[in-house]
């Protein structure tokens, strides 16, 4: 039952409308100062969980706390290897908090895309896409060798710019799913 009320039409414009709303103030803080604010991550999981929590009992937050640790998970991972923020991680955990992991599986994939397309398009920008393709190429077959040109000259891509647009996305693939197959 509780799976039902999380994911009934009537109940997906706050979800959605609360992820879109905070990922594309991650979006605009990120690409202006380059850092997602705690201000803005730790109240949308913490909100996210009391809302399934409230909504669905047990389960509900069950749920809202299972998909915080997916979503954050690859990010948690980027930042401790130190390809992404923190900032990053914890946005996603929110988005995770108030959609489930259903939903909020489809955003992860949704966020990858996104990032990779965006990140394409960034290294263009910056006149280093082919250096990140020969990176692309060496780890296609299985290790960057030691004589590639480093990518790295401090210009990352403000990911939180992909977090939105790939929750976006996600959003609309959603509602177009969900309206069709009711």
């Amino acid at each position: 039952m509780w799976f039902t009320i999380l994911h009934d039409h009537s109940e997906l414009l706050l979800p959605w409308g609360v992820v879109i709303g905070a990922s594309l103030c991650a979006a605009v803080t990120d690409a202006r100062a380059r850092r997602i604010p705690n201000l803005l991550t730790l109240p949308l999981v913490a909100s996210g969980w009391i809302r399934a929590g409230a909504a669905c009992g047990v389960a509900g937050f069950g749920d809202s706390l299972a998909a915080t640790l997916v979503l954050a998970a690859p990010f948690v991972l980027l930042f401790a290897f130190g390809g992404g923020g923190a900032g990053d991680a914890k946005l996603m955990g929110g988005i995770g908090a108030w959609l489930g992991v259903v939903d909020g599986f489809v955003t992860l994939l949704a966020v990858c895309l996104a990032g990779m397309v965006l990140g394409v398009a960034f290294a263009a920008w910056k006149k280093r896409l082919g250096a990140v393709l020969a990176n692309l190429t060496g780890a296609a077959y299985g290790f960057l060798q030691r004589s590639l040109p480093a990518v790295d000259d401090g210009q990352k891509l403000p990911y939180g710019i992909a977090i939105s647009a790939g929750t976006v996305v996600a959003a609309g693939f959603t509602w177009i799913w969900r309206t069709r197959t009711s």
